[in-house]
């Protein structure tokens, strides 16, 4: 329970900045233009609301439903559907009598924020963090591959070089682009001193995505070669720096997380270890392995790469990062509608958006996935769904080519279309939640 509690807390704080943000936009370019604002809404307020305040003009406030957030202007058909208003004689401060620039720049600030701040946000980790990440050229014993990867043609210890023809550097972009992909992928391999590729139908990566197998197709191998003996249990066995564990018991194994997981089978007793040592030379050790299984060793592992930025270097830097979100998002919207890649099933609601946050509070964590929403957030309001941003502005955008403006009896029935394409939208995605949850 206090699980759920420490992810909603994160997944609404989260959101409700967001949506300031985004209405913000929404509200400083209004008032820049002298458009009448109405009201400011944290949340919608249908039937009631949690808190209101009329200060000036504006009526600010907070809703009970958590699905967005909106700014009343004065003169324009919104979420309101304030279609009285629209009866009465246009007055200069309203958004119908702006010119159409105006009034594009007004629809499309919101989005414009979200953009904005994400990369703002990713500024400040990388100055304050730096980019941290394990290098391709560091992955010197490759990976270890699950079932699904070998029965593709992949070996244990294969290094993965290329995808596509595109040079791997941050391993993390492995697993990247073959979870967005809408195409068959090219991965070449280095198998020795001999580089190979091996193709992965579009419809494999489908089925691994929708099996799971695609989260774990590959780990580093890391081997279990003692870089330091630290107890005096496992000095008296005999155990040296620089020798290689290659069996527990009877099982042989290939990298320190597996002999790791052997190792809990023999808590409180001795294991019979067979070491590797100076390459050639093979040893069968009695080593006492404690309660907490582990056999007083350290082991050497493989150092992530650490990019530090100055405040100066950072700003290019996070503009970069959010650039590269913003692509890589783009990417998987454009997979949703291909039906090929059946990602049409993956969408989710609220319950798969504050899955997302870990179980802890960790800032870190808590600012990279809020620039990550913040990203999606933008490009779905981007969308040209009447309702929503993307639909004001092409409406908008139409008029600007045309200088024909739609009739206000136009407008009112596209809003209407779109809010029932977005409530159909909202209830498909979190019926996929509820469904999964009894999966």
């Amino acid at each position: 329970m206090e699980t759920i509690l420490i992810k909603a807390v994160q997944f609404f704080a989260s959101l409700s900045l967001l949506v300031l943000i985004h209405e913000f936009g929404h509200y400083i370019t209004a008032r820049i233009f002298k458009i009448r604002v109405e009201k400011f809404y944290i949340f919608f307020n249908p039937w009631f609301t949690l808190y209101k305040r009329k200060v000036g003009e504006t009526e600010y406030g907070i809703g009970w439903l958590p699905l967005g957030g909106y700014v009343s202007l004065s003169g324009m058909i919104d979420e309101s559907m304030n279609t009285e208003q629209m009866k009465q004689e246009p007055q200069p401060w309203e958004f119908r009598t702006k010119p159409a620039w105006q009034r594009l720049i007004v629809m499309l600030a919101g989005i414009t924020m979200n953009i904005l701040f994400a990369m703002a946000i990713y500024t400040g980790m990388l100055y304050t963090w730096g980019e941290q990440y394990y290098h391709n050229d560091d992955i010197v014993n490759g990976f270890a591959y699950n079932d699904s990867a070998k029965s593709l043609g992949f070996e244990d210890g294969d290094r993965i070089v290329s995808i596509d023809d595109q040079k791997i550097e941050n391993i993390q972009e492995i697993r990247k682009r073959l979870i967005i992909a809408d195409q068959d992928r090219k991965v070449t391999i280095e198998r020795g001193d001999q580089q190979q590729d091996i193709t992965i139908p579009l419809e494999t990566l489908v089925a691994m995505r929708e099996d799971g197998s695609i989260i774990d197709f590959y780990q580093i191998i890391v081997p279990f070669v003692i870089d330091e003996v630290v107890s005096d249990s496992a000095k008296e066995s005999g155990l040296n720096v620089g020798d290689k564990v290659i069996s527990i018991g009877d099982k042989a194994i290939m990298d320190f997380p597996e002999g790791r997981d052997i190792l809990a089978q023999y808590k409180g007793r001795n294991a019979d270890i067979s070491v590797l040592r100076n390459g050639c030379d093979t040893l069968r050790l009695s080593v006492p392995i404690n309660e907490e299984a582990q056999m007083g060793v350290f082991v050497k592992l493989i150092e992530p790469r650490t990019t530090e930025y100055g405040f100066f270097e950072s700003i290019p830097a996070g503009i970069k990062r959010g650039g590269q979100e913003l692509a890589s998002y783009w990417q998987q919207l454009k997979m949703i509608v291909n039906p090929d890649t059946k990602s049409y099933k993956e969408v989710g609601g609220f319950i798969a958006i504050g899955s997302i946050f870990p179980d802890v509070w960790e800032w870190r964590s808590f600012w990279s996935l809020t620039a990550f929403i913040s990203i999606a957030l933008a490009i779905m309001n981007l969308l040209p769904i009447p309702g929503l941003d993307g639909g004001h502005a092409l409406f908008t955008l139409w008029e600007i080519i045309t200088r024909r403006k739609p009739s206000d009896k136009f407008l009112e029935i596209m809003q209407y279309i779109g809010l029932a394409l977005l409530l159909i939208l909202l209830v498909y995605a979190n019926g996929n939640d509820i469904i999964k949850l009894f999966k």
